[in-house]
Parts: structure tokens; sequence; C-alpha cells
């Protein structure tokens, strides 16, 4: 009965439908319930149901605080969906209509750019999850010293993974990104369409081996390599993540160049990374999890399906398709693990970051928790090292 109330309590926060929720209890944890024994459950743990949720909405004002606040960062970028969801898994009682209108009087001016950017996409056709696994690099933030990767699934577009850290040319460190999400599934996909770069290299072996192992005569087309803007499902999401995300930083380190706070070289790069990847790596999470469990509505034009990311990535029957993850074994896991590097502890240069340690406890310093600290410890941190050097900023 606790592990019940623990997976009801986790779908309920992630914003989930009741229906939703009874179909991945009865298809992943194997847990068959009815409706009324759902809804009986979540009001004794206290959650509210629908006729509750339309008499006892939260306060619009604490609701408009809650926008404010997210508006204040990359939340500025999303839409009123994606904002509604936000209100729900941080727990307000709110419709998306009310959103939708404290937008408009909150950030008119975002309301209006979203309502003029509608694109016309291409058709793209998979038959279902773990067919084709697309990975690739975002750049837009390397300058700054911040390399990002991905990989979407191509029939959900449910995010894979998400990571952001010092390099990701590393062709190690992009295979233990890929086996550490075979490892989670025991499977690994079909396919994968990757780019030409050296970074995919090793993952593109891994990828035949683990396909060898179980079937030794499909191993030719497992892995497609090909154009960077010719992997349509990853590149059309990185688009996402720039409004959404990405440009909030773009924008804030271009101010501190701008103000000649920052020159480019290895030591503003390594600051940089000390100061921000923990926060822009957890703000990747959160993006990600608000994607994954997100409702795509359905399109006249589009042949890929429509509804829920993570139902149609776990429940394919339900959405005309069938998963395609191939099992592997855990022998042939541990032996690609071996050829991978994971992320170290530090995420900048050693030294730098011994030296950044040092400044930061003299100082009576802690760790920035939002981006306006984040960057202000930046600059405190750059006047110290650039102090101590002799060299005046």
């Amino acid at each position: 009965m606790a592990r019940l109330h623990y997976l009801i309590t986790f779908y309920f926060k992630l914003g989930l439908r009741h229906g939703d929720i009874l179909q991945l209890l009865g298809t992943v944890d194997n847990i068959v319930i009815s409706m009324r024994t759902l809804r009986r459950i979540l009001k004794d743990m206290g959650f509210p149901g629908l006729p509750y949720r339309r008499k006892n909405e939260s306060d619009p004002l604490e609701v408009a605080s809650f926008l404010i606040d997210q508006l204040n960062g990359h939340g500025r970028l999303h839409g009123y969906k994606f904002h509604h969801l936000n209100c729900v898994q941080a727990g307000y009682v709110v419709t998306q209509s009310t959103v939708r209108h404290l937008l408009k009087s909150l950030n008119p001016n975002g309301v209006e750019r979203r309502r003029r950017n509608r694109l016309m996409r291409r058709m793209y056709l998979n038959p279902g999850p773990n067919f084709m696994w697309h990975v690739d690099s975002y750049d837009k933030l390397k300058p700054f010293g911040v390399c990002i990767n991905g990989a979407i699934d191509g029939f959900s577009r449910l995010m894979i993974w998400l990571h952001a850290y010092s390099t990701n040319s590393n062709p190690k460190i992009i295979a233990g990104y890929f086996i550490q999400e075979v490892e989670r599934r025991m499977g690994t996909p079909s396919r994968i369409r990757a780019d030409l770069g050296t970074e995919n290299v090793t993952m593109a072996e891994m990828q035949r081996f683990l396909r060898w192992s179980t079937d030794r005569r499909i191993v030719s087309n497992c892995y497609i390599s090909g154009s960077s803007n010719h992997n349509q499902r990853i590149e059309s999401w990185w688009a996402f993540l720039r409004r959404h995300h990405a440009q909030y930083w773009m924008n804030r380190f271009q101010e501190l160049k701008d103000k000649d706070c920052f020159s480019g070289d290895f030591l503003d790069k390594q600051l940089i990374l000390f100061t921000c990847l923990s926060i822009i790596q957890e703000e990747l999470q959160q993006i990600a999890q608000l994607w994954n469990t997100h409702v795509v509505r359905k399109s006249r034009n589009a042949v890929a399906p429509s509804g829920r990311l993570i139902l149609m990535y776990t429940l394919p029957h339900l959405f005309g398709g069938q998963d395609h993850l191939k099992q592997v074994s855990q022998e042939a896991v541990e032996a690609c693990k071996e050829e991978c590097q994971q992320r170290g502890p530090c995420p900048c240069d050693e030294t730098v970051f011994d030296m950044c340690c040092l400044i930061m406890a003299e100082n009576f310093l802690h760790s920035p928790t939002t981006a306006d600290e984040a960057i202000e410890l930046y600059l405190f941190l750059r006047a110290c090292i650039l102090k101590d050097l002799d060299i005046i900023p």
C-alpha cells in the first residue's frame, strides 16, 4: 500500500490526469485499480479532486507571485501551457485559462512574441519509441565554456538525456551519457542518428557492439550518421531549448562580455563553469521534465502522434506504435562502461576550482542557487584572482 501511495503521489505531482495515472499504474507498475479507488486514495492523502479544484483554486495573487518569480529567469521564455504545468508541479491548483490571463498581464510582450513565431515543419515518420534516438550537441553556450549534449526519442519526442558539462567533444563522455541510459533500460535503441563529428565515434562503436551481441546479423543500419542540420528531431528541440532556456543565459553572458567582464580566455570560462554549470544543469533537468510531461496537441497536417510525451514513450500501443528497445546483457554493458569516462566532481579546471573554494572559504561565501547569485560570485572571484595576479580587470 505504501508503494501504491508513493506512485500515485509521484504521478499526481507530475500533473498527470487521473486516466493517465491509471494507465501507468496498470502497464508500468502492474497495479490495477479503479477510477473510484484512485479518487478515494487521492482524497485520503489530501490531494484535491476535480470538483474540489473547481471550487478551491489557489489564490490568483499567489499564483501571480509564483509566475513573477519564474518570469525573472528563463521562465520568461515559456508559454502558458508550460507555466501551467510548472504551477501544478509546484502544488498550485489553477486552470490553464487563469495562467494564460495572468501571463497576458504580467508578460504581454512575451505573449505577443510567441504568437508571431509559428513554423511549418517537415513530415517525420517513426514506428515507435526506441526505434531511433537522435543525438546531437548544442554549442550556443560553448563560447562561454558551457557545452550541452542531448538525445531525443524520435517517436514520442521524449528527452532521453540532457547534460551540460565543460566539453561535448570528448567521445568517451558522450559514450558515458549513452551507456548510462542503456543501463537504466537494459536495452539499446534499434537505431541512433547523429552527426559526423568525432565526439560520436565511441558511441557508434558501442551501439554496433551492443546490437551485434544480441543479433550478429544486424550491425550495418543500427547507427546512421549525416549532417547535423538533417537530424530533424533534435535540431527542432534545440530551437525549443533556446526559446525556453538558453537565450536567457546567452543574454546574461553577453552582458558580461559587453561590460568587459568576460574576455573568453581560459580563466573566464573556468569561472563561468565554477559558478554557473551546476545551476544550468539543474535547470536543464527541470526543462526536460516539463517537456516530457507536457501534452502535444493534435495537428491537422502532422503524422506523428499527439498526447503526453511520457505516455507515448511508455504506452506506445495506445498511440499506434510499438516499442523497439533491443535487450542487451549486463556483461555487454559492463564491457562498454570500461571505455567510458564519467564527469568528474570538479565542474572546471582543478587548480581554478581549488583557488575559488579557498577564496569563498576566506570570505564566508556559499554556493550560488540562482543565476543572479552565480553572476555576482563570478564577478567577485574574477576580481580577486586578477588582483592576486596583478592584472587590472
